[in-house]
C-alpha cells in the first residue's frame, strides 16, 4: 500500500478490513512487545534525564544572573524557552502513565511539571491529546486538525475570502511564524479551562500552579531585568517554546493520511497509517522527547519513552511482514512535507476522498 503524504489522502478502501484479523495480528505485536519487557515502566529510566533538566535549569538561572542588564539576556531566554520544552516532553510522557506504576503519582507528577513548570494545564493537556490518541487525523474528531487560524482539510478552506482567502492559500509559508504566538496560546488556554470548564479535577491547585508559573515566573524576570528588556525577554521565551513544541509535534501527523468520519478503521492501521517517525538515533530522540517515535508512541502510548527506539524494530518488521505502510522521513524533509501540504489544502488541491488508496477503509 502507497499513500502519498504531500496530498494527505483521507483513508476509506475497496473492500472492508477483515476486522478479527487485524485485531489478532495487533494482539500478536503486543504479546511480542510485552514478552520482550518493553512494556514495563521505571521511574529509574527517567532519573538522568531529570538529573540533566535540573541542572540546566540552575546553569541558565545563573546565566540570568550573571549576564545582568543586556541584550545577551536574549539568548538566555532562547535558553529557557527550550528547556521548558524538554520538561514539557516530560509531562506529556507521565500524562501518559509511563513514569511511575502508580496512575496517581504520575498524574501528580504531570500536574505538578505541567503547570507549575511549563505553565499548562494537565486538564486540558489529558482531554485533547487523549482525544487526539483516540482519533489520529479523523475528520471531525481529532482535535489537532480542526478548523482555525490553520486550515488542514481541504473543505475547511473553502469558502474563505478576502484577507483570509489570500492567507490560506498561503498558509503552508506562514506555519512557522505563527508558532511563535503558540506558546501564548498554550498559556490561555491553560487559564481558561482552569476558570471556565465545569469539570476539572483539583482545580484550586493547577489554579495555584498556574499563578506562580503564569504570574510569578515574568514578574521575577521583569524584577530582575526591568520592565522593557524583563518584556522582551519574557516574549523571545515564549516564542522559541511556542516554536519548538510546534516544530516537534507537527511532524508526527501533519500531512499523513485523514480519516472521514464515519470511516471503520481498526485500531492498530489507524495508529500508524496516521503517524509518521523521524529519523535521526539517539540525538533525534533527546531534541524530540522521544516523540521522533510516533508510530511506535501511539500503539503503545504506556509504553515508557527511553523504550521507543528498543521496540522500532520489531514494529517495523511486524507492518513489513503484514504489508503496511511505515512512514519515516528526516526531520527536514517532514517539515516540507508539511509546509506542501498546508499550501496544497488552502489551494483547494483536492478532496481527500478522491485518493484511491483512501477507498480501503470507506464505510459501505
Amino acid at each position: 500500500m502507497t499513500i502519498t503524504q504531500d496530498t494527505a489522502p483521507a483513508i476509506r478502501s475497496e473492500r472492508r478490513p477483515v476486522r478479527n484479523r487485524q485485531t489478532n495480528d495487533f494482539f500478536e505485536l503486543a504479546q511480542r512487545v510485552k514478552e520482550a519487557g518493553l512494556m514495563d515502566r521505571s521511574a529509574e529510566s527517567y532519573i538522568g534525564r531529570v538529573i540533566v533538566l535540573a541542572l540546566s535549569f540552575i546553569g541558565a538561572g545563573a546565566l540570568l544572573v550573571a549576564v545582568g542588564d543586556s541584550w545577551w539576556q536574549l539568548a538566555v531566554a532562547a535558553l529557557f524557552g527550550i528547556l521548558f520544552t524538554q520538561v514539557a516532553f516530560l509531562a506529556h510522557d507521565a500524562a501518559h502513565q509511563q513514569v511511575f506504576n502508580s496512575g496517581r503519582r504520575n498524574d501528580r507528577l504531570s500536574r505538578i511539571v505541567g503547570n507549575l513548570v511549563v505553565g499548562m494545564s494537565y486538564a486540558w493537556w489529558a482531554k485533547k491529546h487523549g482525544t487526539h490518541h483516540a482519533h489520529p487525523n479523523v475528520i471531525g474528531k481529532d482535535g489537532d486538525i480542526s478548523p482555525g487560524t490553520l486550515a488542514f482539510v481541504p473543505e475547511d478552506a473553502e469558502g474563505r475570502t478576502g484577507l483570509a482567502g489570500w492567507f490560506v492559500k498561503r498558509q503552508g509559508w506562514f506555519f512557522f511564524p505563527i508558532l511563535m504566538f503558540f506558546g501564548f496560546v498554550l498559556h490561555y488556554h491553560a487559564v481558561h479551562v482552569v476558570l471556565t470548564s465545569e469539570k476539572v479535577k483539583h482545580r484550586k491547585t493547577e489554579g495555584a500552579f498556574l499563578a506562580v508559573r503564569l504570574i510569578g515566573y515574568p514578574a521575577l524576570i521583569i524584577l530582575l531585568l526591568g520592565p522593557v528588556l524583563g518584556a522582551v525577554f519574557i516574549a523571545v521565551q515564549v516564542a522559541v517554546f511556542g516554536v519548538y513544541m510546534g516544530a516537534t509535534f507537527a511532524p508526527n501527523h501533519k500531512g499523513m493520511p485523514l480519516i472521514p468520519k464515519d470511516a471503520k478503521v481498526d485500531f492498530m492501521q489507524r495508529q500508524i497509517l496516521t503517524s509518521r517517525n523521524i529519523r535521526g538515533g539517539r540525538v533525534m530522540n533527546a531534541a524530540m522527547g522521544g516523540l521522533n517515535y510516533q508510530i511506535e508512541h501511539h500503539l503503545f502510548p504506556r509504553m515508557a519513552s527511553p523504550n521507543l527506539r528498543k521496540v522500532q524494530p520489531l514494529v517495523r518488521q511486524f507492518c513489513a511482514e503484514r504489508g503496511i505502510t511505515y512512514t519515516e522521513t528526516g526531520l527536514i524533509e517532514s517539515w516540507g512535507i508539511v509546509i506542501r501540504y498546508l499550501n496544497r489544502v488552502g489551494l483547494g488541491y483536492a478532496d481527500p476522498m478522491d485518493c484511491p488508496v483512501t477507498s480501503q477503509f470507506r464505510p459501505r
